[in-house]
């Protein structure tokens, strides 16, 4: 209502001016002004908070992939849609996008070093899906902490195409004791559990690296309990990894480096290592669902709203409801297609074409949102102008500093187009006035959420995205995660923020710039 005021008062002013073109331009700011208000209205707590405890009850059994209280999920979602009269995103007028995944069962792996055999589970895990396999070396490159960054670097005159590599955990310090990549006494990314376990192998991957034994003494008996049984990892369907990523106890790595815990020296080593590796993956079908609105102007561009639809399931007799994540997501994404809904059939557009895309298996490693734009993108990633992800944003952060409630953690808004965090800025100071939160955003965030929802999976094609969040609390993955704990009035001011910036980008006249490149 404030702006709209604002906006009237300056039709007057410019009117006593004499100015009839400005004031025809005034009336048509204020009338569309009026109408995305009217829409974004249509985004209630009530509605909100009725289909969240539909969503996240019991009798969607947790939303788990491939069970069946995912199945519910998606007729659930595919029915709402039907009931808006919003169209199959599919040419075959389909609204389920079928994914085809595979469940990683604990894999069959014997391997040998000089003649001593090491067993599965008790002296190595396997910690990523990989084709079945044989390997055979007589040597193997020790690269020390395995960083390449640009205060020290590992890998330097290193060759490590098609070689098995061994490298260990943390990072190097000065004799003072300080670390020598920070020159300070804190630790930098290189020492972070999530950033260095990923980080580390994605270097030697890039590298060529056939294989990866990574010694983590501190997490080694926490992640043979994880990943040495049935856990319900998956992977989609014949995407299996094309490098061994296998976490080592000390016993296997001094068998390689006797003195690996204090030498840093990288080298090549002589040794006779054989592995013997059998992929026991099992298929899962699962479903995206995916709606879409035609653009009135410009129908081959694509905005694409998105959320995930999957949660745990059901764990020792425990339904885990996920409320927040990501039942608040994927009921924002239906009131916001209602929205434009309404909008289109008051003949107001939306100018480009908005898909709204429910993606599964994100629990699984951002799976369906994987499957969506590296396997069978529905429309071409070249016309999808943005994706705005949303994912958890029921609740309050208890650790946030800030303690202004109406607030929204945003990721990745300026990673690739200046013009998308621009106009989500706008947005908000136009109609909402939340307090935008950008902690997450940076790129050395040690909990790594820009790569850990389905964003990422558009950002690394060189898609504008923000992902919208809440941050996590203590019901984060656990039964406790229930529609009674959302807070109905933050997620409808979230929703309809989200709904105002994809109004802006939907219908601006400029597609957005990319003017960044992804990482």
């Amino acid at each position: 209502m404030k702006h709209l005021i604002t906006i009237v008062a300056a039709s007057a002013m410019l009117y006593a001016c004499g100015s009839s073109q400005n004031k025809s331009e005034t009336k048509t700011v204020t009338k569309e002004t009026e109408d995305v208000t009217t829409y974004a209205n249509t985004i209630t707590e009530a509605e909100l908070k009725t289909a969240l405890y539909t969503y996240a009850s019991d009798e969607f059994l947790g939303r788990e992939t491939g069970k069946p209280g995912q199945k519910m999920a998606v007729n659930y979602i595919r029915d709402t849609y039907k009931n808006l009269g919003i169209a199959a995103a599919q040419s075959n007028g389909n609204y389920f996008q079928d994914v085809a995944l595979e469940i990683n069962d604990v894999p069959t792996v014997s391997i040998t070093n000089n003649g001593e055999t090491f067993k599965n589970i008790e002296d190595f895990v396997s910690v990523t899906a990989s084709k079945t396999g044989v390997i055979k070396a007589n040597e193997i490159i020790y690269a020390g902490f395995g960083i390449e960054d640009n205060a020290y670097n590992d890998y330097k005159n290193l060759d490590l195409n098609g070689k098995v590599v061994l490298i260990k955990s943390g990072e190097p310090k000065n004799e003072d004791g300080t670390y020598l990549i920070s020159g300070t006494e804190e630790a930098s990314k290189w020492s972070n559990y999530r950033q260095q376990f990923a980080s580390k192998k994605d270097i030697a991957e890039a590298k060529g690296a056939k294989a990866v034994l990574f010694y983590y003494p501190e997490v080694y008996a926490m992640a043979s309990n994880r990943f040495g049984k049935s856990s319900g990892r998956m992977s989609l369907a014949g995407k299996t990894d094309s490098m061994y990523y296998f976490l080592i106890n000390t016993a296997f790595a001094k068998s390689l480096v006797k003195d690996i815990e204090t030498n840093h020296t990288t080298k090549t080593v002589e040794t006779s290592l054989n592995v013997d590796y059998k992929n026991n993956a099992k298929p899962v079908a699962s479903e995206n669902v995916a709606a879409f609105i035609k653009g009135s102007e410009k129908p081959d561009e694509y905005v694409i709203i998105s959320a995930h639809l999957d949660h745990e399931g059901v764990k020792e007799g425990e339904i885990y409801n996920g409320a927040d994540d990501d039942g608040s997501g994927t009921v924002a994404v239906l009131e916001i297609a209602e929205a434009f809904a309404q909008a289109r059939k008051d003949g107001n557009g939306p100018k480009r074409s908005v898909v709204f895309l429910n993606v599964t298996a994100e629990e699984k490693g951002l799976l369906g949102s994987a499957f969506y734009t590296d396997i069978d993108p529905i429309f071409p990633l070249a016309n999808t102008v943005a994706n705005l992800n949303i994912d958890m944003i029921g609740r309050t952060d208890p650790k946030r500093e800030k303690r202004n409630r109406d607030y929204l953690y945003l990721i990745g808004s300026d990673k690739l187009s200046t013009d998308l965090h621009n106009i989500s800025e706008e947005a908000n100071s136009k109609y909402m006035n939340i307090d935008l939160d950008y902690t997450f955003n940076d790129d050395n965030d040690p909990n790594r959420f820009y790569y850990r929802s389905d964003h990422y999976n558009f950002a690394k094609n060189n898609i504008p995205v923000i992902f919208y969040f809440n941050g996590t609390h203590d019901d984060y993955h656990q039964p406790s995660d229930t529609p009674d704990k959302i807070q109905y009035d933050l997620l409808e001011n979230r929703t309809r923020l989200i709904f105002y910036t994809a109004w802006e980008v939907a219908n601006r006249k400029d597609r957005l710039v990319v003017d960044k490149t992804a990482k």
